[in-house]
């Protein structure tokens, strides 16, 4: 696939569209553009893609598996191309277990669950801010950084919701943001 570097890609987009960007996933929703995993981008061309986002759907992979995960995102990234990706926050979902005392209000995000054409797959990692920092510097990446995934999603669609901006309780912008969000952007 020829591309220019303005493209925008949505990695393990699920059943969510975002206006302006090209949908990948490994299940064939009628917005998907192309089927694949995070890690095998081999129809995009190097330094084709301006911007990845990808949200919940990076825990799905252990953390050797991450590696080629970057590795690939490193591949199809422009020069100062962007990286947002979210993650369940471990440290948010133990803060939330310590405060409810109840385990159900954590086990979604925690363990996923995530029913395919050929059943079931669960999360095999999990993150904090220190963890995934670590690992995208040591793919290559830079100015690694929280951001908002309010401002960030809400300037390209402002009726756009993802478990980027899930809170417990739910939908209670006061509480606990579960899911850590970070910024890094591929060397110039």
């Amino acid at each position: 696939m020829s591309v220019n570097a303005s493209l925008k890609i949505h990695l393990g987009c699920g059943k969510r569209f975002l206006k302006g960007f090209y949908h990948i996933d490994i299940e064939a929703y009628e917005h998907v553009d192309a089927l694949s995993t995070l890690d095998r981008l081999d129809f995009l061309e190097n330094e084709s893609v301006s911007e990845i986002y990808c949200s919940h759907s990076l825990e799905y992979y252990n953390r050797e598996e991450v590696i080629k995960v970057f590795s690939e995102w490193n591949r199809v990234l422009a020069p100062s191309g962007k990286i947002y990706v979210s993650v369940p926050n471990f440290d948010s979902l133990i803060k939330i277990y310590v405060e409810s005392g109840k385990l159900e209000n954590i086990l979604g995000p925690l363990f996923g669950k995530w029913q395919t054409k050929d059943g079931f797959i669960y999360h095999k990692t999990v993150w904090n801010h220190s963890n995934l920092e670590t690992a995208l510097l040591n793919s290559g990446f830079v100015n690694v950084f929280e951001f908002s995934a309010d401002e960030y999603l809400h300037s390209i669609d402002r009726n756009y919701d993802d478990y980027s901006l899930a809170y417990f309780p739910h939908l209670d912008s006061n509480g606990i943001r579960v899911s850590l969000n970070l910024r890094a952007e591929k060397v110039r």
